[in-house]
Parts: structure tokens; C-alpha cells; sequence
């Protein structure tokens, strides 16, 4: 059975600038299979745009409540998108 492609994005706050946060994303989504984003905003939260099989995207999603040891995640606001067939997962 072929799992449904979804894109969704996410906006990760708390202490997730200077930490790691995007270049552990980069390599969890990667690990995922994946493709997307994730950049810092000037706010001082993290943007994530995931794009891949559902159940891979929700894995990525999952961790994103955690994130690498560093960080300390207050929230993760969730809001699907359509996909748009990027080929990579950038790091901004």
C-alpha cells in the first residue's frame, strides 16, 4: 500500500536558535526521506516545511516536540500545506 504525500508546515518555539536545531532537523528529515526546510525566523522560532509519505512526515513531526538534546521545544503549531515536489530538504 503507497502512503500518501503530504507537506506540512511547522513553527517550533523555545529555545531552538543556536542550538543545532536546523542542522539536526536537516539530518532527522534527510533520514526520513524527506524533502523541504527548515530556516530560523527573526522571532526567534524555527520553520519546518516537510514534505514525503505521511507516515514519515508525522515521525518528523514527532520529533520536532523534542528536537536535539540542546534545545527545549515550548511548542510546535502544525498546519498542512499542499505539496509542492521539492527534491531536497534545504537548510536555511
Amino acid at each position: 500500500m503507497d502512503s500518501a504525500t503530504v507537506r506540512t508546515r511547522a513553527i517550533v518555539r523555545g529555545m531552538v536558535q543556536g542550538v543545532g536545531f536546523r542542522a539536526n532537523t536537516r539530518a532527522e528529515a534527510m533520514r526520513l526521506g524527506l524533502t523541504g526546510f527548515v530556516r530560523n525566523r527573526l522571532d526567534g522560532s524555527v520553520e519546518v516545511e516537510a514534505e514525503g509519505p505521511d507516515a514519515a512526515v508525522a515521525e518528523l513531526v514527532r520529533w520536532l516536540h523534542t528536537g536535539p538534546p540542546w534545545a527545549e521545544v515550548s511548542s510546535v503549531e502544525v498546519i498542512e500545506c499542499e505539496p509542492t515536489g521539492d527534491s531536497r530538504f534545504l537548510l536555511g
